[in-house]
């Protein structure tokens, strides 16, 4: 089974997923994002929602054991929140918060919304098991081929995640955690590939997901000095779902050429 970790006995173990591009001793942003949405979503009281994910990914973390240390800063009537940290060698190497909220009803009136383009591919073309990534830059045809993507055009990303952990079915929750993280990809892939990494990344949803598969499209970079902010809408096949935004570091002297050494 395709997955990004597997279970044996106590301990978690990354597979090929779960494994950083950049450098394949420690783990990836999506697993890392995954692993902490996974430990904060076991804290959300009934009734509740996932509202809210910031992780900040201030040290590498090795593929190697690790333990998770989360604590429940307040649990009200109608907001929940709760921090955690994964932890190595008995130092914090990222920690991540949870925003958890009580659904109510709409209030009165209208607001402003802008009109979505949000193009989504041809219904049936993934798995519900996991499939490769599909990209679109800017009105190219989805595919899954990375060299036919490495240009300067606005990118979209279009997925069907795995299982997170063997033997569990993936949440909703995991699932917008883990894209979240590919909002870097989307927002700083250009013509000479990807030169940035993840010092943090927040994911904020309206909703959670609904099926199997989501959409990442670019919306704003804004750079300077070898720091950019790259923002992204998440969707689903029935409209958006949400908001992405990393924060980035200039990496260029280890930048990845995806149309040579794609993820997939």
């Amino acid at each position: 089974m395709v997955s990004f970790f597997d279970s044996q006995g106590n301990q978690l173990v990354a597979k090929k997923l779960a494994t950083s591009p950049w450098a394949p001793a420690n783990l990836s942003g999506t697993g890392v994002c995954g692993l902490l949405a996974w430990e904060l979503e076991g804290h959300c009281p009934d009734g509740f929602v996932p509202a809210r994910l910031t992780v900040d990914l201030y040290q590498p973390v090795a593929n190697a054991p690790f333990d998770m240390r989360t604590t429940m800063v307040r649990r009200g009537s109608r907001i929940t929140v709760a921090d955690t940290a994964l932890v190595q060698n008995g130092r914090d190497r990222v920690r991540a918060s949870a925003v958890f909220l009580a659904p109510g009803a709409e209030p009165p009136g209208k607001v402003w919304s802008p009109a979505e383009d949000l193009p989504v591919p041809p219904e049936g073309c993934m798995s519900p098991e996991g499939s490769p990534p599909l990209f679109k830059s800017g009105d190219r045809d989805w595919t899954a081929d990375f060299g036919a993507n490495q240009n300067a055009d606005r990118k979209i990303t279009w997925q069907s995640l795995p299982a997170l952990i063997a033997g569990e079915p993936i949440t909703p929750f995991q699932r917008a955690a883990i894209m979240s993280d590919a909002t870097n990809h989307v927002c700083h892939w250009g013509s000479e590939g990807a030169g940035y990494i993840n010092a943090d990344v927040t994911v904020s949803l309206s909703r959670l997901p609904i099926g199997y598969e989501l959409g990442l499209r670019a919306d704003n970079t804004i750079a300077s000095a070898g720091i950019s902010i790259g923002t992204a809408t998440l969707y689903d096949r029935t409209g958006p779902v949400g908001t992405c935004v990393v924060t980035t570091l200039a990496n260029a002297r280890r930048q990845i050429d995806f149309s040579t050494n794609p993820l997939a």
